[in-house]
Parts: structure tokens; sequence; C-alpha cells
């Protein structure tokens, strides 16, 4: 198993987290058109916080997301900035397939799962994030 170790300043870290976003009222607002681009604005996203993507697979009603994180990210706030960004985004390239759904400016309902990987093999965990395709269908 192969452990993506990072450090900062004062520390060594592996922190890898299991991310679930879920569409508003989990309405399939999602498309096979917006599948595709969903994954580079989530990747600035996580870029921008100092973090990495790395892994995601979408879905018609909720996106499954393995992300690395800094410690000193909060999760509460990353999430909130992830599904700001990425609604925004989605909203702005495809406002008819989101708009036939919700006119309201919310893609994403307020919740999320969010789970701490450890001493799973990366690999396992994108095999699981990609077999998920098509089984919310």
């Amino acid at each position: 198993m192969v452990v993506l170790v990072k450090d900062a300043h004062h520390s060594v870290y592996s922190l890898n987290d299991h991310l679930v976003l879920v569409t508003k009222y989990r309405r399939r607002v999602l498309t096979v058109d917006m599948l595709t681009p969903f994954g580079e604005p989530a990747g600035e996203r996580c870029n921008a916080w100092g973090g990495r993507m790395l892994e995601c697979n979408d879905e018609l009603d909720h996106v499954p997301l393995l992300v690395t994180l800094p410690p000193t990210t909060a999760l509460s706030e990353f999430v909130n900035a992830l599904k700001t960004g990425t609604s925004r985004r989605l909203r702005a390239e495809f406002p008819d397939e989101v708009k036939r759904w919700d006119s309201k400016p919310a893609l994403w309902s307020r919740s999320y799962c969010v789970m701490s990987v450890v001493g799973t093999p990366f690999e396992a965990l994108k095999r699981y994030i990609k077999g998920q395709a098509g089984a919310g269908a």
C-alpha cells in the first residue's frame, strides 16, 4: 500500500477523506455532459485549499470524491467552498440543465458525508469510487 505523506512547516501528515456531495432534494440534476467538467473546478478548489483531489466519480444525483487536505483545513469550510464554487461553475456553463430542475441558486443539498480514510489502500478506494458509476441509477 502506498501512503501519501505530505509535510508542512512543522508537521508530517497523511489525511485523506472520502467526501460525498448530494444534489438538492437528491434530484438527478447532473447530466452526462455536466459530469466530465465537474472534476476541473473541484480539483481547483482542492488545490486552492492546499489539498489535492485523488479521485472523482460523478453520478446524476451525487458526487463521491477522494481528497487529501492539510491538517489546518476546517472540513466544513472546505466543503462549503467546494459546493459554492462547483455550483456557480456548473450553473454558468449549463444554465438550462440546472434551471429545469430548480430555479433556486443552490445546486447541492446542505448536507454532505465525509469519512476519514484510514488503513485502506488507495487503489481499493479508487476502485470503489469508480465502481459507484451507475449504482444510483
